[in-house]
C-alpha cells in the first residue's frame, strides 16, 4: 500500500481568484475581446428586429410588397456578414489571449513544481506531480483553447440579447424568466457536487499513473519475486476506482443536462403565448412579439453552448485548483523557495560565517510515531572528510540528506556557519552544500549541456576565449578563475577529474544524449554526475554511494583523484565500502538512528567496537 501523501488542492476561492488575477493581467485585450464580442451579438439582433418590423408592416397592409422583403432581406445578409467577421475575429483576438494566458500559468507552475522542495516531491511521488504536469495541464490547456472562449461568447451573447428584449418590450422580458426557478435549483444541485467529483477523477488518474510507474520501474523487482498478479490486482482497483469517480461525474451531468435542457426551451413557448395575450390586448406590437420571440429562440444557442461547456469548465477549474495547489505545497511542511521558516525572505538571512555543519540535538521522523534519527549531536569542521558507516537502515543516508538541507530536522537544528539550512534560500544552499548519490540523470540535450547544468554561469558555446559568465564567482579551491581555453577546457578538466574526459571527448561534447540520444552506461551516468559535481563547486560535499555503480578498482581511482580535486572542501561520504572510511580524518558509526562511536579510523579499529567488527568483516577475518 502506497505512503505517499498527495500535494495539496488550492480551495475553489483561491482559484476564483487565481483565474481573476491571470485574465486581469491584460485588461485591453480582454476588453478587447469583448467588446468584439458585444459588437458581433449586436449584429445578430438586427435580423430578428428586421423581421419584426416586416411582419408589423404586413399586416397592416404597407410597404411595397416584395421591395421591403428585398431590402430586409439584404439588409439581414449584410449583418450576418458582418456578424461572422465580427465573430472571427473576437475568436483570433480571444485565442490569442488564451494562449498568452495559458503560457504564464504553465511558465508559473513549471517555476512552482522546480521550487518544490526534495522532501515534498517524494512523499507525494511521481504519480501525482505527472499527472499534474501531463494530464491537468493538458485539461486546462483544452479548456482554455475551446470551453473558456465559447463560453464567453455565449455570456456576452445572452446579456446582449436580453438586454435587446427589455429595449423591444420590457414585458416580453418577464417570460425569459419563467426558467430561472428550475435553473437555479437544479445549478445549486449541480455545482453543490461536481467540484469534489472532478477532483476526484483527477485523484483516481494520479493513482493509475503512481501505481504504473512503480510497476514499470520495478519491472525486474516483480518478476524475481512473481509480484505481477499482486500489481495487477493494483491497476484493476486503480482503474474500477478510476471509472467510479467518472460514472460519478458523468451521472451528475445526465441528472443536470436534461433539466435544463427542457428549462430553456419554456421561455420560447411562454413568450409566444404570453406575448400573443399582450398583442391582442394592445399592449405590446406584433413587431415587437416576433422580434422577442425569435430574440429569445437565438438564447437557445448561447445556453446550449454554456451548457455544453460546464462539463469541461468544471473539469478545467479542478486542475487549476490541483495546479495551484503545487504552489501552496511548500507551506504545508518546508519553508517556501525564498522564505525562511517564518515566512520571511531569504535573502535577508544572514550569510554563514564559516563553512562548519553542526547538528544539535537532531531527530527526524517520516511516520509521526517512528523517529529515524534519535538525538543527533555532530560538528563539522571546514576542510574535514567525515565518513559514516553503519549497518542498513541504520539511518545513514537520512542523516546526509539532512545535511544536504532535503530534509528539515523534526526537533533540533542543522546549520552551517551558524545559519540553520531551513532559512537558505535554494539557490544559497546550493552554493553551501551538494548531495549526490547513485540516483543520476542524463537529460535529454548535448553532452556539454549536461555539465553546463551544474554551472549556468558559463557561456556554453565552444571555441577559445569562453570562460565564466558574468557575476560568477571562483569557488573555494578553485584560484583566482578559470585556465586559459574558454568554457570547454574547463568542462574538459572537470571529465578528467573524474576519469571520464576519455569516452566524452570520443563521444564530443555537442553529442546528444538522454532521450533520443546516445545511451550511457550506468557508471558513466555516474562520472557525468560527479563532473558536474566538480562544475557546480560547492564548499561542503555529500557524497551517498556517489561510485557505487563503478567496480571497486575504478570507483577506488576516481576518489584517488577526486581527493586532491576536493582539497580544502569539506567531504562528508556514506560509506558502504570501507576504504573510504579508511581515508578520512573521522569515523561516525551510526546504529539504530544514533551516532555510536565517532574518531579517526584507527583509534575506531584499537577501540575494538563496531567499527572494528565491520573492518573485520570487511577484510573477511570473521
Amino acid at each position: 500500500m502506497s505512503t505517499h501523501t498527495s500535494l495539496p488542492v488550492a480551495p475553489a476561492r483561491d482559484t476564483r481568484a487565481y483565474a481573476r488575477r491571470l485574465a486581469l493581467r491584460h485588461p485591453r485585450e480582454l476588453t478587447a475581446v469583448l467588446a468584439l464580442y458585444a459588437l458581433a451579438a449586436g449584429c445578430g439582433l438586427v435580423g430578428p428586429r428586421l423581421l419584426g418590423d416586416l411582419v408589423e408592416d404586413t399586416r397592416d397592409g404597407g410597404g411595397d410588397g416584395g421591395g421591403a422583403i428585398a431590402r430586409t432581406a439584404l439588409l439581414i445578409c449584410v449583418f450576418v456578414i458582418v456578424q461572422a467577421l465580427l465573430t472571427h475575429a473576437a475568436t483570433y483576438a480571444s485565442a490569442r489571449l488564451g494562449e498568452k494566458v495559458l503560457a504564464e500559468l504553465r511558465e508559473r507552475f513549471v517555476g512552482d513544481v522546480l521550487a518544490l522542495p526534495l522532501a515534498t516531491v517524494e512523499r507525494a511521488g511521481a504519480g501525482d506531480l505527472v499527472t499534474r504536469t501531463i494530464r491537468d495541464v493538458e485539461v486546462l490547456a483544452g479548456c482554455v483553447r475551446r470551453a473558456v472562449p465559447a463560453t464567453m461568447t455565449a455570456l456576452v451573447t445572452i446579456a446582449v440579447t436580453f438586454g435587446a428584449l427589455f429595449v423591444v418590450g420590457p414585458l416580453l422580458a418577464f417570460p425569459c424568466l419563467i426558467a430561472v426557478p428550475v435553473l437555479w435549483a437544479a445549478s445549486r444541485w449541480f455545482f453543490g457536487r461536481s467540484r469534489e467529483a472532478f477532483l476526484r477523477q483527477s485523484a483516481s488518474y494520479a493513482r493509475i499513473t503512481e501505481g504504473l510507474t512503480e510497476t514499470v520501474e520495478g519491472a525486474r523487482t516483480v518478476e524475481a519475486l512473481r509480484l505481477a498478479g499482486r500489481r495487477a490486482e493494483r491497476t484493476d482497483r486503480d482503474i474500477a476506482g478510476s471509472y467510479a469517480a467518472e460514472r460519478h461525474t458523468i451521472g451528475l451531468l445526465t441528472v443536470f443536462l436534461p433539466i435544463v435542457d427542457t428549462a430553456y426551451v419554456l421561455p420560447v413557448a411562454a413568450t409566444l403565448v404570453l406575448g400573443g395575450l399582450f398583442a391582442l390586448h394592445g399592449m405590446v406590437s406584433l413587431a415587437a412579439v416576433t422580434a422577442a420571440t425569435l430574440y429569445v429562440q437565438q438564447l437557445l444557442g448561447p445556453v446550449d453552448t454554456v451548457l455544453y461547456c460546464l462539463g469541461d469548465l468544471q473539469a478545467g477549474a479542478a486542475s487549476l485548483a490541483r495546479l495551484r495547489g503545487v504552489h501552496r505545497a511548500p507551506a504545508s511542511g518546508a519553508p517556501a523557495p525564498g522564505a525562511d521558516a517564518s515566512g520571511t525572505d531569504a535573502s535577508a538571512v544572514a550569510a554563514p560565517r564559516h563553512r562548519g555543519l553542526a547538528l544539535r540535538g537532531v531527530r527526524y521522523a517520516y511516520r509521526e510515531d517512528r523517529d529515524v534519527l534519535r538525538g543527533i549531536d555532530l560538528e563539522i569542521e571546514p576542510g574535514e572528510r567525515l565518513a559514516v558507516v553503519g549497518p542498513s537502515g541504520a539511518g545513514k543516508s537520512t542523516l546526509g540528506r539532512l545535511l544536504a538541507g532535503i530534509h528539515a530536522p523534526r526537533t533540533g537544528s542543522v546549520t552551517v556557519g551558524g545559519v540553520p539550512l531551513a532559512e537558505l534560500s535554494p539557490a544559497r544552499l546550493r552554493g553551501q552544500v551538494a548531495l549526490v548519490t547513485q540516483e543520476t540523470y542524463v537529460f535529454a540535450g548535448t553532452l556539454r549541456e549536461n555539465l553546463l547544468i551544474a554551472a549556468p554561469g558559463r557561456v556554453p558555446g565552444p571555441g577559445p576565449g569562453r570562460g565564466l559568465g558574468p557575476g560568477r564567482e571562483p569557488g573555494p579551491g578553485r584560484g583566482p578563475g578559470p585556465e586559459p581555453g574558454g568554457a570547454d577546457a574547463e568542462l574538459e578538466r572537470a571529465l578528467d577529474a573524474v576519469g571520464a574526459r576519455e569516452w566524452a571527448l570520443e563521444l564530443g561534447l555537442d553529442a546528444r544524449v538522454g532521450a533520443g540520444g546516445a545511451a550511457l552506461a550506468p557508471d558513466r551516468v555516474q562520472q557525468l554526475s560527479l563532473a558536474r559535481l566538480v562544475l557546480a563547486d560547492p564548499h561542503t560535499l555529500v557524497l551517498d554511494e556517489a561510485t557505487s555503480l563503478l567496480d571497486p578498482r575504478a570507483a577506488r581511482r576516481l576518489e584517488r583523484s577526486l581527493a586532491a580535486l576536493l582539497e580544502g572542501r569539506t567531504v562528508i561520504a556514506i560509506a558502504h565500502r570501507l576504504h573510504t572510511a579508511h581515508d578520512a580524518d573521522r569515523v561516525a558509526v551510526m546504529e539504530n538512528g544514533r551516532i555510536t562511536e565517532l574518531g579517526p579510523h584507527d583509534e575506531l579499529v584499537a577501540r575494538g567496537g563496531a567499527y572494528a567488527a565491520l573492518w573485520e568483516s570487511w577484510h573477511g577475518r570473521t
